[in-house]
């Protein structure tokens, strides 16, 4: 009787689903989209986590206790002027945090509706710096977060503050964007660089093209934002129009950013972007 072990053992006779080459193919990457979706999404349900508060911001900036162990390690000049440096921006760290805590208690994270809801949960990119401050917070108040993470060399590990069944790990930027993006009732974008600007600009365009409802849309730390960015100068060239100015504010503390939200129409419930990321509210979708 001829041997059927060969046939048994090829590859083509593995189930796709327990296939890993397969699934790791350029053919399934669809399918890799697909999953890092759902996966995220489930969770997020099984919570009741109707809306977020997302908070943007560097992941360079250091806690406090960080800012003090560089100093202490510095040996050179030049280190010593980088720890300072960095020590200066550790107020924005605290600022943070703060936020993360006022969101928390004051938005609906810490007070389920009858049916399990949750909103305003503080969600963050996941990673350390000001992701890790605004998640800090959050769990000073005994509210859960979330940590959309991504794999990258400079941030191989998640913060600890977000909560452990919360806490997302993705390989492609679209998806981990779009999980930022579709609960989000409101943006806290604190100093940051490339990624940073990426995510809250991304936001701003689509308010911009009316692919989103109005969202209110804080940056935080005004003398480092209008030192990078001349916004006024893109109403003056003609970039952006001169309403485009109103599509957010600049505050200088967590207190000051969360009256700018309230006073901008911040509230409980289905967030401005829609379940899809499309604009839509769910009773639009169905």
């Amino acid at each position: 009787m001829k041997d059927s072990r060969p046939n048994h053992e090829s590859a083509a006779y593995r189930i796709a689903f327990e296939d890993r080459e397969f699934l790791l193919s350029e053919s399934m990457r669809g399918v890799r989209f697909m999953l890092e979706y759902a996966k995220p999404e489930a969770e997020l349900k099984a919570w009741g986590i109707r809306s977020t508060i997302v908070v943007y911001g560097s992941a360079r900036v250091p806690s406090p206790e960080r800012a003090e162990q560089l100093l202490r390690d510095a040996r050179t000049p030049e280190d010593r002027q980088a720890a300072e440096r960095r020590a200066k921006q550790a107020a924005w760290y605290e600022e943070a945090r703060t936020f993360g805590r006022i969101v928390s208690e004051r938005g609906g994270a810490l007070a389920p509706t009858e049916d399990g809801q949750r909103d305003n949960v503080i969600a963050t990119g996941g990673g350390p710096g000001l992701m890790e401050a605004a998640n800090r917070g959050a769990q000073e108040a005994g509210a859960p977060s979330i940590g959309f993470n991504i794999s990258l060399p400079q941030e191989p590990h998640p913060n600890p503050y977000s909560t452990p069944e919360l806490t997302f790990r993705f390989h492609y930027f679209a998806i981990r964007k779009m999980h930022l993006a579709m609960r989000a009732n409101g943006l806290a974008i604190f100093p940051g660089g490339f990624g940073t600007f990426d995510e809250a600009f991304e936001i701003l365009n689509l308010r911009n093209t009316n692919k989103a409802s109005r969202l209110p849309i804080v940056f935080v730390g005004r003398d480092y934002w209008n030192e990078v960015v001349n916004f006024r100068a893109l109403a003056d060239h003609g970039m952006i129009s001169a309403g485009d100015l109103e599509l957010f504010d600049i505050a200088d503390t967590a207190e000051e950013a969360w009256d700018c939200m309230t006073r901008l129409g911040l509230k409980r419930g289905n967030p401005p972007l829609g379940p899809a990321g499309t604009g839509m509210s769910a009773s639009e979708e169905n």
